[in-house]
C-alpha cells in the first residue's frame, strides 16, 4: 500500500513537472513571437515554426528555455521591453542596431544574465541603475551610443564583472574609486567620453586587468604610480586628456605592458630607465607632451618594439646609439624636439625601419651614405634640421621610398639624377630652402606616382625640363625663389598651380606666369633672321638621310618578324602566352557552396587580359572574370610596391580569411584570393550597375534618365552605415570616392575595397600606410601635413561623395576655378551670391518641394562632413542619425 502510494506521489510530481514545463515552453513561444511582431528579425520569418529554439540567434537550454539571444547586426528598432520577459536569459547581444531611447530598466530583472552586448546603437538618456541588481553579469558592453550622466554607484555590486567597455558616449562625472573593487576585471574601456577628475588610485588593486583605454576625455592629474603594480597590464592608453607630472617609475614593474600610449597630454620630466624591463613593449607613444632630458637608452632592451614616437616634446641630446639593437622597430619618430648631433649610423643597423622621422630638430652633419641599406625604408624626413653636405647619390638605392623630406636645411651640390631611380616616390619630394645648385635632373620625370614636388628658394639654374611631364601624378609643385629661365613646360599640373610656385625665378616665363616668352626672346630676333640658307639646308639635308635609314631599318625589322611568324606557323607553333601562364601560389575560395563554380587558373587568365579591365584605383585595378561554369566574378588586382606578397604570405591570407568575416549589408567581402608570383587577386562578386561615380556622372547624361532624389538618399544612407560599422570595428578605409561605391542589382550600394589598409602590407596596422590615401578630390585637408589616414579624414571623405550626391558634380571640374575643388566650390556659394537652391542638382530639387527639403537637410550634413577642421567634424554614427532622420521626416 505505501509502494502505491509513493508511487502515485512520483506520477503526480512528474506530471506538475511536465505541465510546468509545457507551459514555459509555451510562454517563451509567445513572448519571441510578441519579439517578432514588434522588431520583424530578419530570418525569423512569420514566426508560425512552434521549435522557435531553430530561430536564427535563439539558443535553448534545459526545458526550452531561452538561454541566448544573439540579434546583432540586423538593422532592428523598436521596443525592446520584453526581451525581459525571458526569465532565464544568460546572454544577450543586442549591438550594431537601430535601437534608440531609453534602455530598458526591466533589464535589470535578469538575474541569470551574464552577458549583455548593447553597443553600436543610439541608445540615449543615462545608465540604468537597475544593472546593479544583475549579479551574475560578467560582460557589459554599452559603447557607442548617445549616453549621458555619471556612471552610477549601483554597478558597484556588479563583482563578477570582468569586461566593462562604456566608451564613444557622452558621460561625464568622473571614474568611480569603487571601480577598483571589481577584482575581476580585465576590460576597461570609457574613451570617447567626458569623464573629468582623477584616475583612482585603488584602480590598482585589479591584478586582472589587461586593457585599460581612457583615451580622448578631460581627466587630469598625475598617472597614478599604483595602476602599473606588477598584474597583467598589458594595453594602456591614455592620450588626448589633460594629465600633468611625470610618468611613474613604476611603469617598470608592468612586464606584460605591450602597448603604452600616452601622448597628447601635459606630462613633464624625462623617461624612466625602468621603462627598459618591459620586455614585451610593442608600442609607445608619448607625443605631444612637455617631455625632457635625453632619450633614455634603456628602449634598447625592448627587443619587441615595433614603434616609439617621442615626437613634439623638448627631449636634448642625441638618439642613442644603442638604438642599433632594435631589430624590430618599423618607426622611430622623434620631430620636434631639440635633439643634435649627426645621424646615427647604428640606426642603419635596423632592417626592418620603415618611417625615419627626426624632423624639425637641430640634427648636424651629413646625411649617411649607407642611408638605403635599410631595405624596407619608405618614410625618410629629415626636413627642418641643420644637416650639411650634398645629398648622396647611394639615395636612388631607397628604391622603396614613398616620401623624402629633405628641406630647410643646408645642403649643398647639386641634385643627385639617381633620385628619378626611387619610382615608388609618391607622397613627397621636398628639397626646398636648402643650397643646391645646378639644373634639374632629367629623369625625375621617372617619378610617375610622386604628389609633391618642392625644390624652392635654392640656387638651381637652367631650362625646367620637358621630361618631367612624365610625372603625371603630380598636385602640388614649387620651383619658385631659383634660378630657373625659359618656358614653364605646357604640363596641366604646371598651368593649374598657381603663379606664386614659379615667382623668383628672372628667367621664366609662359603660364601660369604673366610673362609672355616672346617678349623676353624679341631680341633674339634679329639673329634668327640672320641664320644661313646653307644651315637650312644642311639641317634639311641631314633630317633627310636620318627618316631614310630608320625606314629601312624598321621595314628589314617587320620584314624579319613575319618570316618568324610564318615560320612559326609552318612549325605548328602557337604563340598565344599559354606557355607563359604563371603559376598560382595560393589560392582559396571562402564560401563553400561556390567553390565549384570558380575556377583559379581562369581568374588569373581573365587579369592577363587589358580587355578584361573595368576600372583603376589607387590602390588596385579591377576586372571582370567569367568562369567555365558561367559565374561572373569582379577581380580586384592589389597594386603592391614590393615583395610583401610573398614576405608575408601566410600573415596575408589569414587577413584575407578574417576580412571574409567582416559581415555587413553595405561592405563588400572577399570571396576569395589568388595569389601568384608577387601579385595578389581578390574574388568578389559582380556587380551589374557598377559603381556610384558611373550611375551619378554617366548614367544622369543618358536621355533616359529620370529623377532619383530617393533613391540617392537610400545610397547615402548605405554608404553612411558601411562606413559606420568600419570604425566600430576600427578599420579607417584608405581610399573613400564614388568610384569604390559599388552598387548591387538592387542598387544596393556596398563599400569596396576595406581590405587594402592591411593588405598592402600585412606586417602593418590601419594606422600605416603605404601609399597615398585617397583620391584626388576626396582628400581631406589636413592629410597634407599629417600623412596619417583617420577617422574624421575618411568623414570628410564621405561629405564629397554626399556632395556629389546632392550635385551630381566631379569632385574637381574646370568650371569651379584655378586651385577650387567641389567642397571649395559648394563653401563658397555665399560668396559667390548663389542660394543652397542653387547648387543642388536642379533636375532632382524642382521635382518636388518635399524632395528640395531632404535635400537642403542632407547638404547641411555634407557641410558639416567637410569642414576644414577635423575636430568639428561629426562622427559616422552621427552621420547615419541625421541621414536616417530626414529619411524618416
Amino acid at each position: 500500500m505505501e509502494r502505491l502510494w509513493l508511487l502515485h506521489l512520483l506520477l503526480v510530481w512528474y506530471v506538475s513537472i511536465s505541465l510546468l514545463a509545457g507551459a514555459a515552453e509555451l510562454q517563451e513561444q509567445a513572448i519571441l513571437l510578441a519579439i517578432n511582431q514588434e522588431l520583424r528579425v530578419p530570418g525569423w520569418g512569420d514566426g508560425n515554426s512552434s521549435n522557435y529554439c531553430t530561430w536564427q540567434g535563439v539558443t535553448c537550454g534545459n526545458h526550452s528555455m531561452v538561454e541566448k539571444l544573439d540579434l546583432a547586426h540586423r538593422n532592428l528598432r523598436g521596443n525592446l521591453t520584453l526581451m525581459s520577459e525571458l526569465k532565464a536569459l544568460r546572454q544577450l547581444d543586442l549591438s550594431n542596431n537601430d535601437f534608440d531611447g531609453l534602455i530598458p530598466a526591466a533589464f535589470g530583472n535578469l538575474s541569470d544574465l551574464e552577458v549583455l552586448d548593447l553597443s553600436a546603437n543610439k541608445f540615449g538618456g543615462s545608465i540604468p541603475t537597475q544593472f546593479g541588481s544583475l549579479r551574475s553579469l560578467k560582460s557589459l558592453n554599452i559603447s557607442n551610443n548617445v549616453l549621458v550622466g555619471e556612471i552610477p554607484m549601483e554597478l558597484q555590486g556588479l563583482e563578477r564583472l570582468q569586461d566593462f567597455q562604456i566608451s564613444s558616449n557622452h558621460l561625464s562625472g568622473v571614474i568611480p574609486s569603487w571601480v577598483g573593487n571589481l577584482t575581476n576585471l580585465r576590460v576597461f574601456t570609457a574613451y570617447e567620453n567626458r569623464l573629468g577628475g582623477r584616475i583612482p588610485g585603488s584602480l590598482g588593486s585589479i591584478s586582472a586587468l589587461q586593457i585599460f583605454n581612457l583615451h580622448s576625455n578631460q581627466l587630469e592629474g598625475p598617472i597614478p604610480a599604483s595602476i602599473f603594480a606588477p598584474g597583467k597590464l598589458e594595453i594602456l592608453v591614455l592620450t588626448q586628456n589633460n594629465f600633468s607630472g611625470v610618468l611613474p617609475e613604476e611603469i617598470g614593474n608592468c612586464r606584460a605592458l605591450s602597448n603604452v600610449r600616452i601622448g597628447n597630454n601635459h606630462l613633464v620630466g624625462s623617461i624612466p630607465k625602468t621603462i627598459g624591463n618591459l620586455s614585451s613593449l610593442t608600442y609607445f607613444e608619448a607625443d605631444n607632451n612637455n617631455l625632457s632630458g635625453e632619450i633614455v637608452s634603456d628602449f634598447a632592451r625592448c627587443s619587441n618594439l615595433t614603434l616609439l614616437n617621442l615626437a613634439e616634446n623638448g627631449f636634448t641630446g642625441t638618439i642613442p646609439p644603442e638604438f642599433g639593437k632594435l631589430m624590430n622597430l618599423q618607426e622611430l619618430i622623434l620631430s620636434g624636439n631639440s635633439l643634435f648631433g649627426e645621424i646615427p649610423k647604428s640606426i642603419l643597423q635596423c632592417k626592418n625601419l620603415n618611417k625615419l622621422d627626426i624632423s624639425n630638430n637641430r640634427f648636424n652633419g651629413t646625411i649617411p651614405h649607407e642611408i638605403c641599406s635599410v631595405s624596407r625604408l619608405q618614410y625618410l624626413l629629415l626636413d627642418q634640421n641643420s644637416i650639411r653636405g650634398e645629398i648622396p647619390h647611394e639615395i636612388g638605392s631607397c628604391t622603396k621610398l614613398l616620401q623624402l623630406q629633405l628641406g630647410s636645411n643646408y645642403l649643398s651640390g647639386t641634385i643627385p639624377p639617381e633620385i628619378g631611380h626611387i619610382r615608388n616616390l609618391q607622397i613627397a619630394l621636398n628639397l626646398s630652402f636648402n643650397h643646391l645648385h645646378g639644373p634639374l635632373p632629367t629623369e625625375l620625370g621617372r617619378l610617375d606616382k610622386l604628389v609633391s614636388l618642392d625644390v624652392s628658394n635654392n640656387r638651381l639654374s637652367g631650362n625646367i625640363p620637358a621630361e618631367l611631364k612624365g610625372m603625371m601624378s603630380l598636385i602640388e609643385v614649387n620651383f619658385s625663389n631659383n634660378m630657373f629661365g625659359g618656358p614653364v613646360p605646357t604640363f596641366v599640373p604646371f598651368q593649374k598651380s598657381p603663379s606664386s610656385s614659379f615667382l623668383g625665378n628672372k628667367g621664366l616665363c609662359g603660364e601660369p606666369l604673366n610673362s609672355s616668352c616672346g617678349d623676353i626672346y624679341d631680341e633674339h630676333k634679329n639673329y634668327h633672321h640672320r641664320v644661313s640658307y646653307r644651315i637650312i639646308l644642311a639641317v634639311i639635308g641631314s633630317g633627310l638621310a636620318v627618316f631614310m635609314s630608320v625606314t629601312v631599318v624598321v621595314l628589314l625589322f617587320m620584314l624579319r618578324e613575319r618570316q618568324e611568324k610564318v615560320a612559326k606557323e609552318t612549325a605548328g607553333i602557337v604563340d598565344d602566352g599559354a606557355n607563359d601562364k604563371p603559376t598560382v601560389v595560393a589560392g582559396s575560395v571562402f564560401v563553400d557552396n561556390l567553390r565549384q563554380a570558380i575556377d583559379l587558373d581562369a581568374v588569373v587568365k581573365a587579369t592577363l587580359k587589358d580587355s578584361n579591365k573595368v576600372s583603376s584605383g589607387t590602390f588596385s585595378t579591377v576586372y571582370k572574370a567569367v568562369m567555365p561554369s558561367g559565374m561572373v566574378l569582379s577581380i580586384r588586382r592589389l597594386k603592391s610596391i614590393d615583395k610583401t606578397i610573398i614576405q608575408h604570405q601566410n600573415k596575408m591570407i589569414r587577413e584575407l580569411e578574417r576580412l571574409g568575416k567582416v559581415s555587413h549589408a553595405n561592405i563588400v567581402q572577399p570571396i576569395g584570393y589568388v595569389i601568384y608570383e608577387d601579385v595578389a587577386l581578390l574574388l568578389h562578386h559582380y556587380f551589374p550597375n557598377g559603381t556610384l561615380a558611373q550611375l551619378l556622372h554617366e548614367s544622369t547624361r543618358q536621355p533616359e534618365y529620370q529623377p532619383d532624389w530617393p533613391a540617392r538618399l537610400s545610397i547615402a544612407i548605405g554608404v553612411a552605415e558601411g562606413l559606420a560599422f568600419l570604425h566600430h570595428v576600427a578599420i579607417i578605409h584608405l581610399d573613400i570616392s564614388s568610384g569604390n561605391v559599388l552598387l548591387d542589382a538592387n542598387f544596393k550600394p556596398l563599400l569596396g575595397e576595406i581590405e587594402i589598409s592591411k593588405l598592402l602590407d600585412p606586417t602593418k596596422g590601419t594606422a600605416s600606410i603605404s601609399a597615398v590615401a585617397g583620391s584626388f578630390g576626396y582628400i581631406p585637408p589636413e592629410y597634407a601635413y599629417t600623412m596619417q589616414v583617420t577617422a574624421p579624414g575618411n568623414v570628410y571623405s564621405y561629405g564629397v561623395v554626399l556632395l556629389e550626391i546632392l550635385t551630381t558634380r566631379q569632385p574637381v571640374e574646370e568650371d569651379f576655378g584655378e586651385g577650387v575643388d567641389l567642397v571649395k566650390w559648394v563653401h563658397s556659394a555665399p560668396v559667390r551670391g548663389e542660394t543652397p537652391e542653387q547648387i543642388l542638382d536642379a533636375r532632382l530639387s524642382t521635382v518636388s518641394f518635399g524632395w528640395r527639403k531632404e535635400m537642403l537637410a542632407a547638404l547641411k550634413v555634407a557641410l558639416l562632413c567637410t569642414d576644414n577642421t577635423p575636430a568639428k567634424r561629426p562622427k559616422m554614427k552621427n552621420v547615419v542619425e541625421m541621414l536616417r532622420e530626414i529619411e524618416q521626416n
